[in-house]
């Protein structure tokens, strides 16, 4: 496992990091831990998670995650994991117990009060990588970035991040950091897979640029990229499987990973893996590391099983030839996530 440096940080993580999301739902605690041990055991010393997981959200289970990997966390050395976590933000979640989705913001108040929760289910004085779930452009950028400078100041948090975030958000962060001299963000952490190249457009060039390192997720579209929703079909316990029955956003987002162009695309890349030997699973993870802009790509299984494919992709570098096959798809099938 190769180590790259988080940003203009002194932090190294593995290039492979593994995510949490389904932990506590679709993935009982035993399980979490056969999975955090191997992951481990593999070199893997970069683990990602969020306040309000296990997705999909729901305020009986906000916060379950956290505890679940604080549990793990607390029978190994602390000092030799980088833990990223994050605080919602507006959208898409809440502080469990006090505020539902929507009423929350990017402000000293929740950001503080986010932190302590996280490191009370974490079970840690410190937070390696604090992210900013979702963009609040509704608040003062001064007052995100102070109120991060001040965790990390305080020790509460060693470096910070944003995540979803657009090219506006991102340039108009670094301004204000540079402008207040308060901490900056060292990662952005996008959708950014074989089938979501929208990164590139513009983002790419700002982290090339500033020194901004993409941590991406979901490097298998969603699970598209494995083949599992090939020829229509909608598996037991997948995750767009649970979503594209609950109707609103849920549907909504089923429909945008899961379509005819994803699927055309996918098939196409299933072939070029074939002919290399190789997974779909172990070729799209690859491809997601092989970027002079990423520095670690965040992966996610459910399943013990599911690790294997992944961890083939640890020290794997594709050839010339088979990145030229995955760019012809990428021509020829333009934006097969809209």
């Amino acid at each position: 496992m190769q180590h790259r440096r988080l940003g203009k940080s002194a932090i190294y993580v593995s290039d492979i990091c593994m995510g949490t999301m389904t932990f506590g739902t679709q993935t009982d605690e035993k399980e979490a831990f056969r999975i955090l041990d191997a992951s481990l055991d593999a070199g893997i010393n970069f683990f990602d998670t969020a306040e309000n997981y296990p997705v999909p959200p729901d305020l009986k289970y906000g916060g379950l995650t956290e505890e679940i990997f604080g549990r793990w966390m607390k029978t190994k050395d602390r000092d030799s994991i980088i833990l990223a976590t994050k605080v919602c933000g507006p959208s898409h979640g809440w502080i469990k117990g006090s505020q539902r989705a929507g009423m929350t913001a990017l402000d000293r108040h929740n950001i503080r009060r986010a932190v302590e929760a996280s490191l009370t289910r974490l079970q840690t004085d410190y937070i390696d990588l604090y992210q900013t779930h979702w963009p609040d452009h509704g608040t003062e950028f001064d007052e995100t970035m102070e109120a991060l400078d001040d965790l990390v100041r305080e020790g509460y948090v060693r470096i910070v991040g944003c995540s979803n975030e657009d090219a506006w958000g991102l340039m108009k962060s670094i301004e204000t950091s540079n402008r207040l001299g308060t901490v900056r963000y060292q990662t952005i952490q996008n959708n950014f897979s074989l089938n979501n190249r929208r990164f590139e457009d513009a983002l790419a060039k700002i982290c090339d640029r500033e020194g901004v390192s993409l941590i991406p997720y979901s490097p298998l579209g969603g699970g598209v990229l494995s083949g599992k929703y090939q020829n229509g079909a909608f598996p037991e316990g997948a995750r767009f499987s649970a979503y594209a029955n609950k109707g609103g956003r849920h549907t909504a987002m089923a429909q945008r990973f899961v379509n005819e162009k994803s699927l055309a695309a996918t098939a196409r890349y299933m072939e070029i893996a074939k002919e290399a030997g190789m997974s779909p699973v172990t070729l799209a993870t690859a491809w997601s590391k092989q970027h002079s802009f990423v520095a670690s790509t965040i992966v996610g299984v459910s399943k013990f099983d599911q690790l294997e494919e992944i961890l083939a992709a640890g020290d794997l570098v594709l050839s010339d030839d088979v990145m030229k096959a995955c760019e012809k798809v990428t021509r020829e099938i333009l934006y097969p996530m809209g």
